[in-house]
C-alpha cells in the first residue's frame, strides 16, 4: 500500500542524512504516494555549506514553506502516514516536545503525535545534555520515535556515504517502506 511520508529538514548538521534520504525516497517511489519536504531557513544554509550545492532545488517532491499553515500534512484529516525530521536539530526537538507548532515542521509533528502516525526525528547532537534527553523522553511517551544519527559499522560500509545510508535505511524502515539496505543476520 503506497504511503504518504512528510520529511522535514532542519538546520542541524547532517545534510547528508537529508540528501541521502531524498535520493533513496525518489528510488522508492513505487511504495509512495506522496512526500511532502518542508526546510528551514537554516536547513538550507547549512545544505549549501555542508554539500557545497542546492541541489534539494532538484528532487520531485512538493516543497513547502515553513510557514504554510495550508500544507496537506498540516491537518490530520489529510491522512500522511509517518514524518521523518532529518537531521533534528535539538531546537526543534524542544518545540516538539513542547507542542509549540510555531511553524510548518512543528505543525506537522505535533498533527503525527495527534493522530498516533509515526513521528521519527533524527536526532544529531553529540553530547545531549540534561534538557535534549528530557525532550527525547517526552517526545518517546507521546510516541515519536527518537533514532539518533549513529551509522552501524556491522555492514562493513566501504565509504563515507554508505555509513551514512545506514542510517537512512534503519529510518526508512521505521517508517514502514522496503529497503535494499543490511540488516543484521542476513549479510552482503
Amino acid at each position: 500500500m503506497p504511503r504518504k511520508i512528510v520529511v522535514a529538514i532542519t538546520g542541524a548538521s547532517g545534510a547528508v542524512y537529508a540528501k541521502l534520504l531524498l535520493d533513496k525516497l525518489v528510488a522508492m517511489r513505487s511504495q509512495l504516494d506522496a512526500v511532502g519536504v518542508v526546510m528551514s531557513d537554516n536547513a538550507r544554509a547549512v545544505w549549501k555549506f555542508e554539500l557545497q550545492n542546492e541541489d534539494y532545488t532538484q528532487y520531485p517532491f512538493q516543497f513547502y514553506k515553513k510557514d504554510d499553515f495550508y500544507a496537506p500534512f498540516a491537518s490530520g484529516s489529510a491522512k500522511f502516514d509517518s514524518m521523518i525530521v532529518c537531521p533534528c536539530s535539538m531546537g526543534t526537538l524542544a518545540r516538539i516536545a513542547s507542542g509549540m507548532s510555531s511553524d510548518l515542521t512543528t505543525r506537522a509533528a505535533d498533527v503525527m503525535l495527534k493522530e498516533r502516525r509515526k513521528l521519527i526525528l533524527v536526532s544529531r547532537e553529540t553530547p545531549l545534555s540534561l534538557v535534549h534527553l528530557r525532550n527525547m523522553t517526552t517526545v518517546t511517551e507521546a510516541g515519536g520515535i527518537i533514532c539518533p544519527a549513529s551509522p552501524s559499522f556491522y555492514s562493513s560500509p566501504q565509504d563515507f556515504t554508505e555509513l551514512a545510508a545506514t542510517v537512512i535505511d534503519r529510518v526508512l524502515a521505521l517508517a514502514g517502506l522496503q529497503t535494499d539496505g543490511y540488516e543484521w543476520g542476513e549479510g552482503r
